[in-house]
């Protein structure tokens, strides 16, 4: 996520100029026929053109808004997992007492106990964060050079640090075992608090009501994971994400042949000026089926990204303050105005 007010116009241009160097191309192309083969063979009226720019304009809304809403549904789900992670803390905290205990526990065991659902907790939202990071073929994979390099400093987190080494201060080493060789470690992270609260019900320590309470919040983070899955697992359909780009470069090579006739008019050498003209047309319209392109993956790991790191980090603070733990961590602070 990129914290500053607005991009600065270099980082702008430098991220999309292969579409003005697109247009170069496609001017060059109708300038070598119109030298070489002749002017009133490539000459192209202005209406198919418009008509073009015009469908094309239409199909670019569409695709953005349809890119933005994935990207706003999935910061709207992990808006949620904020929510119930804290009330779910509050109710661990409040719930997991001697109250309806046959045979009453110590306030350090106690403590303990609460500490385990709560540090799962995390472990559950470590494996998440880290299953959405992993790459899809249709992301932005190539993305990563680029970004290593113009933002050196900058480290997705999910991306330079093993997971394990994270669930270690989470999860005992017994849990630890079990998860190895899951394909889907966030899923079994869950289940197996969903077997804890079962057996905290079984000694006491939660009567039927807290239990299910708490069962609750477990099942809402199932959904709130199915949520981000069906995101990260069920792309943008290729054949809305693919369309825009063809039609724009056939509508690079089309405008070229409607700009000379009307440059020819100004006067003979003014013909070149078509090359700046689609170079800049071509970039106008590159520049938002990028935007769009780069907002259909929003857990994928780069700019524009939801900062799924940050906000785990946000919840790590909150619930070890909850806990009152001794060592906290630091908020993740923005690296070259980018927050993961």
């Amino acid at each position: 996520m990129y914290t500053e007010r607005r991009y600065g116009y270099w980082t702008t241009i430098n991220w999309s100029r292969r579409g003005f160097f697109f247009g170069v191309f496609t001017s060059l192309v109708a300038l070598g026929c119109y030298f070489v083969v002749g002017a009133k063979c490539f000459f192209v009226p202005w209406q198919p053109v418009l008509l073009v720019g015009t469908a094309l304009a239409f199909y670019l809304g569409f695709k953005n808004n349809a890119s933005y809403d994935r990207l706003w549904e999935a910061r709207k789900i992990w808006g949620a997992i904020i929510n119930n992670s804290r009330s779910f803390a509050a109710m661990v905290l409040g719930f997991v007492t001697n109250l309806h205990a046959p045979d009453s526990v110590s306030e350090k065991e106690l403590h303990a106990i609460k500490r385990r659902l709560i540090f799962r907790h995390l472990a559950w939202l470590t494996c998440l964060r880290y299953q959405l990071r992993t790459p899809r073929k249709w992301e932005h994979t190539e993305e990563t050079e680029r970004f290593n390099k113009y933002f050196p400093n900058l480290k997705t987190p999910e991306l330079h640090v093993k997971m394990d080494e994270v669930l270690q201060e989470f999860l005992s080493a017994e849990e630890m075992a079990d998860l190895e060789g899951k394909s889907n470690k966030a899923t079994q992270v869950l289940t197996a608090q969903t077997l804890d609260l079962q057996h905290l019900r079984e000694r006491g320590l939660l009567d039927d009501f807290r239990h299910m309470e708490l069962q609750k919040f477990v099942s809402m983070m199932y959904d709130e994971q199915g949520k981000s899955e069906r995101i990260k697992n069920f792309p943008f359909p290729r054949q809305y994400a693919t369309v825009p780009l063809l039609l724009i470069k056939f509508m690079s090579f089309l405008l070229p042949f409607a700009l000379i006739e009307d440059f020819e008019k100004v006067g003979p050498n003014f013909v070149w000026m078509i090359i700046p003209f689609n170079g800049i047309v071509t970039w106008v319209f590159i520049l938002m089926e990028m935007i769009g392109d780069y907002s259909e993956n929003p857990f994928e790991g780069t700019y524009n990204d939801v900062p799924i790191s940050n906000i785990s980090r946000t919840i790590e603070i909150d619930l070890k303050e909850m806990l009152r733990e001794a060592k906290i961590p630091e908020p993740l602070q923005p690296v070259d105005g980018m927050l993961m």
